[in-house]
Order: structure tokens, then sequence, then C-alpha cells
């Protein structure tokens, strides 16, 4: 590609639209911000125009023109100035108000211009105007035509456009300046077939671009399945004071030993300090008398009335856990990112620790869609059981999960608005059913109605393609799973684990592998998953087919595999156990 910088323009109000954040709109998943700054993705140096965007990258530069709003030449202006002289010879202006604009659109613009002796490329839309806000000018040029000017606030574009141009008709370079244009743009996103990211992919969007939950201050046994935001430092030593490691007798010296009558146990009373040649009995936990040089414990040691003596042939040993050994006050015990879990409560409580600073666990709310699905009573004509809602509850659970509550939604037009917008209480959206383009299948459109901002638009896996991630705009992720069960459940149970990783800003869960014997039957063009069982030499056996409209297939399984595309024999695969 022909080398440039890029300005984008992303500050103005649309005034047509009631003075909202254009450049912050969602259309088809994402803000047209975020289109824009894509498509000039393999441009050298970007700077965006307009007020700061904390979420943006850090190596894109952020500048506000003077008076902000004075017109999109004084943005131009502000921004050429933050670029500097470069080396690029070439710059990409663009408005950041193009929901179809792609990076192809803008390697067209700078090849035309490469190939130009003009010193400007600007697209035409559809309707033959031309769009000066998506164009390639020559860097010299435009400096001089900003430079020629008296003031640059609230100038016409046509001002510093050069006398002669190019101008090149490209697709998906038509604006959005109303609300009627954005309804329709909405739609006609809705309707293109979604990109299938495979499930690595898939799993570090998730990890990486989903918004972590805020941060709070918690008992640490309140909060199972929560992550920590900030380290646990010991307020206390471990052990707090000398202790003996087992039953036996607290000895000072090499010995022989004098037994004395007192008797030290865990708790109680410290028996005073220990002379030279002097032993005490002493019980495992027990704070050990000062003087303490080892513990013999009992089964080393051969008792003759008050004489104490080591048996013949046994290894010395200390016995004594000495203060502090495990950790001292001021240590770490656990890094920020830490799943908060039964060992790191017990550990914490070790340590005079009993509270921190966590995000999460993550709540989640379940729906069941579809006019056919029944969870309880007679079933009528053309209804089904709900055989995947009540078993949900215990597999997110044991994800990691709370599931506040599940409910079930009927098949409507618009069933799914409200349900999108009434999301106080709950992190997570699982939504079974309706993710594909059915009649039926009403959730994608629901969601652009939402102007959700879609993670993982579909899976490029056997089964689970229909599957899509978004997160809404009042936080909560929507996790939608195909209808049919052991597609749901395998989806849920690959995804799951990035999602609480992505909300609770902890590090991406680490995977289980091993060899899949019989790989090779399995295998297609596409990733596949499907159950499997441990196989007597290590490694797993995985089945060659799977019926999806329901769970007997996991029967009498151990988990669920993930297998390559094209896999061979043999192939290390992914295993994800099932909690029985």
């Amino acid at each position: 590609m022909t080398a440039a910088d890029a300005i984008v323009l992303a500050g103005g109000r649309a005034s047509r639209m009631g003075g909202v954040d254009k450049p912050a709109i969602v259309i088809g998943g994402r803000s047209m911000l975020d289109t824009a700054l894509d498509s000039v993705r393999d441009c050298g140096e970007i700077v965006v125009v307009g007020p700061h965007r904390p979420e943006l990258a850090a190596r894109i530069q952020q500048v506000r023109e003077v008076p902000p709003g004075s017109g999109p030449v004084a943005a131009i202006g502000t921004g050429l100035s933050a670029l500097g002289p470069g080396s690029a010879p070439w710059i990409v202006v663009l408005a950041a108000d193009m929901p179809f604009l792609t990076a192809g659109t803008v390697h067209e613009l700078l090849r035309r211009a490469a190939e130009s002796t003009t010193d400007a490329v600007f697209a035409i839309d559809s309707s033959g105007r031309p769009q000066y806000l998506v164009g390639v000018w020559r860097r010299s040029a435009l400096a001089a035509a900003l430079a020629g000017l008296d003031s640059l606030v609230n100038q016409p574009m046509k001002a510093i456009v050069p006398t002669e141009t190019t101008s090149v008709e490209l697709p998906g370079t038509g604006d959005c300046d109303t609300e009627e244009e954005v309804r329709r743009a909405r739609e006609t996103m809705a309707a293109r077939p979604a990109t299938r990211l495979d499930l690595t992919e898939a799993r570090a969007r998730l990890v990486t671009d989903l918004t972590p939950l805020v941060t709070y201050e918690a008992q640490l046994g309140e909060v199972a399945g929560a992550t920590l935001a900030a380290p646990i430092i010991a307020a206390g030593a471990l052990p707090r004071f000398d202790v003996s490691a087992m039953d036996g007798y607290a000895v000072c010296g090499d010995g022989p030993w004098q037994l004395r009558r007192d008797i030290g146990f865990a708790g109680g009373a410290r028996p005073v300090g220990l002379l030279p040649g002097e032993a005490v009995r002493i019980a495992t936990g027990a704070h050990v008398p000062d003087g303490t040089t080892s513990v013999l414990r009992d089964e080393f040691a051969a008792i003759t009335g008050d004489d104490l003596t080591r048996l013949p042939d046994t290894p010395l040993r200390s016995d004594v856990r000495r203060r502090g050994e495990d950790q001292m006050v001021g240590d770490l015990l656990a890094p920020a990112g830490t799943r908060v879990t039964t060992a790191l409560r017990s550990a914490a409580a070790s340590v005079e620790v009993t509270s921190g600073l966590v995000r999460g666990p993550v709540r989640a709310r379940i729906v069941m869609t579809g006019d056919e699905i029944r969870s309880t009573g007679p079933l009528q004509t053309g209804q089904t059981r709900d055989s995947i809602g009540p078993v949900l509850p215990d597999i997110l659970a044991g994800l990691g999960v709370h599931v506040v509550d599940r409910v079930h939604l009927r098949d409507t037009a618009h069933g799914f608005d409200e349900m999108l917008t009434a999301t106080a209480g709950f992190d997570l959206l699982v939504v079974v059913g309706a993710t594909g383009g059915g009649a039926a299948d009403q959730l994608r459109t629901a969601i652009a109605r939402a102007e959700a901002r879609i993670v993982v638009p579909r899976l490029a896996m056997r089964p689970g393609g229909s599957t899509v991630v978004a997160e809404l705009p009042t936080g909560p992720t929507i996790l939608g799973l195909p209808g049919n069960p052991f597609a749901a459940i395998a989806v849920l149970l690959a995804l799951t684990p990035s999602i609480v990783a992505g909300r609770t800003a902890a590090p991406p869960p680490r995977s289980i592998r091993g060899p899949l014997h019989n790989a090779a039957e399995i295998a297609g063009p596409i990733q596949r998953i499907t159950p499997a069982r441990y196989a007597p030499e290590g490694g797993y056996t995985g089945d060659a087919s799977v019926r999806t409209a329901h769970l007997a297939g996991l029967i009498d399984r151990d988990g669920l595999v993930i297998v390559p595309p094209e896999a061979t024999d043999s192939t290390i695969v992914e295993f994800l156990p099932l909690s029985h």
C-alpha cells in the first residue's frame, strides 16, 4: 500500500439527530468511529480529531480543533499539525460517519492517488455526489491549501479542495446524517452474512474486548467465582510463630534428653523455655518453647522412664515450622486476576486477610426461547420438553457464573427488545435459540436495535456456528447460543471461561490438551466439537457422529474435544471436561 498517514474527523455533533455523538453511534455491532479506524489500520500515523475517547488505542493520537465545532477545515488543520511534517507523501482524510467503509476503500483511493497527477482523490457515493471527507490528499498540497487561508474556522471544504482532482465511484461511502439513515444502515447490516471466527480468535476477542466489571470491596467468603482486582498482601505471618510440625517432643540439644512432665498443646499455653538436654511432649501445631532446636517425632523416639533418646538409624529432621517461613507480613499472596477459590480464601485467612477488591462473580440470566418449549406441565400438540434449561445453572456454576434467574421468551417480532433494555441485576444474558436466520430467530435484529456491540458475530465451528456474542450499551454481555441442546452446551463450555475472564479482567483460561487417537475419523473441513472418553493409554477417543437435538450423547462421556480441521490421528486437541 502507498505510504500514508490518516486524519479521522470524529468531533461533529449531529444537529439533525438531536446533537448525538454521531461517531459513537453503533451500527452492525461497532461504532462508526471504530469502522473508520479499521479502514485506516494500515496507515502509518493516525490522528483522531474530536473529544477525547479513553477507549482508543495508545498508538492513535487524539486532538481537538479550537474552538470545538469550528468545522471540518479547522479539524483537518488541527489533525495535520498533530501529524507534523512526516515522511508519508499522502494523507487520508475520513469522516467517522460511514458505517460501510472498509480498508479496501482506502486502499483503492491510495492506489488511484499513486497513479494520478492530481493533488487529491475523492470518493463518489452512489448518488454521484463527491465525498470530500472520504479522500486522499497529497501532503504538500493539503498543507499549502490550509496555509493559504486567513482563518480555518468555519470554512467550507471547497476552500481547500484543489482545482484538479480525481474522483472515484466506490461502494460503502454513503454517510449517515439522519435517524432514518441510521435505521436503514442497521437493517442493511443486520441482513448481511456475519463473519465467522474460529474458536481461538473468538476467545481472544472475548478476553480482550469485553468491558471489565466494576471493582468493589467484598468479603472473600461471599464472592466465590469473583476475580481479584488488586493483589492480596499478607497482613500476618504464616506461621504466626514457631510451631511443631509433628506430634512428638520438643528438644533442646543433641540428646539424650530429660523429659519434663508438662505438655504443649495447639492453642494451649506455651511450655516454658527448654534448657540444654531438656524435652517436652508437644502436639502438632503447638507453639514450641524457647530453646527448641528440633522436634523429635513419636516414631523416632525411645523413652525409658524420664529419659528420651533417638532410635538408631532414624533421620535427623527439624520438624519445626518457623515463623513466617511460608509468608511474612507484606508478602504477595495472590496477584490481581486470581480467581477467588476455596484455596485462595483459606490461604488469605491464614495471613489475616478476609476481604479484598474484586470483580464479579459474573451474574447471569438464562433466557429460553421458542413457543414450542415447555418446562413444566403436560405437553400440548407441537410442544417439546425443555431439556436444557434446567441443567444450565449447574453447568454455569461449574464455570464460575452465578445464575440469577431463568425465564422463557415467546416468539414475537419484538419480544427481545424489552429484555435487552431491562438489564439491571445481571452481567451476562445467556439466550438459548433465536440466533439463526429463520422466521422466529429475532435475536440478531434485536441486538442491532439495542445498539449492542458485536464481539463474536458467528463461529466457524460445527455445531455452534450460529452463536453470537455482543455487549449492550448498558453493560451486560449477550451470549446467544444455538437452540439445539448439544450445540448450546458445547458452545457454553467452549466460550464461557473466556467471557468470565474478559468481564473480570482475569488472564486467559488455561486449556487441557492431549492426543485424540481417532481424529482422522472425526475431522472435517472446519473445526468440530464432539463428545469424548478418556483413553486407557492416555488422551481421548471421540465420537465420530453426534445428535445435537438432545444430550444423550453426553451420557458416559468424560467431556468434549475440539477437533481442528483435517486433523490426523493422535493430533493434540483441547479437552473440555464435563462436571457430572
